[in-house]
């Protein structure tokens, strides 16, 4: 477990909470116009697992957020069920979740959602 809440991006790849805390550590894409952030799209070429051959919004997937007042907000597709809530307190070193939005959004559409597509970039 992390020693203070992060923000970051998750996925849900194969059962498992992929995840991706925003730290001191840089990435050199995907840095959001915020500049304190990351885009799920441009850092997967950096972060993605080997065994994935997918787009990064093949999976479902997620963002966790922290106020300047310090609440916590999950922006995540409605296919990641809430028995994966433990697994991403944990990876992001949440003590508790102010909010948790399910986005069904074309954002966070996924393979397993109507109307997904690919994308190409």
């Amino acid at each position: 477990m992390l020693e203070r809440p992060h923000k970051g991006v998750f996925w849900l790849i194969n059962g498992e909470i992929w995840a991706v805390p925003f730290d001191n550590q840089k990435y050199k894409s995907g840095i959001s116009k915020s500049g304190d952030s990351y885009v799920h799209r441009k850092i997967w070429k950096e972060i993605k697992p080997r065994k994935c051959r997918y787009p990064y919004n093949y999976y479902p997937r997620g963002r966790v957020e922290i106020t300047s007042k310090n609440v916590c907000i999950i922006y995540m597709n409605p296919n990641i069920g809430e028995e994966y809530m433990d697994e991403i307190m944990k990876k992001f070193g949440l003590v508790s979740v102010s909010k948790i939005i399910y986005d069904n959004s074309s954002h966070y559409r996924s393979y397993l959602d109507n109307g997904w597509k690919a994308d190409k970039k």
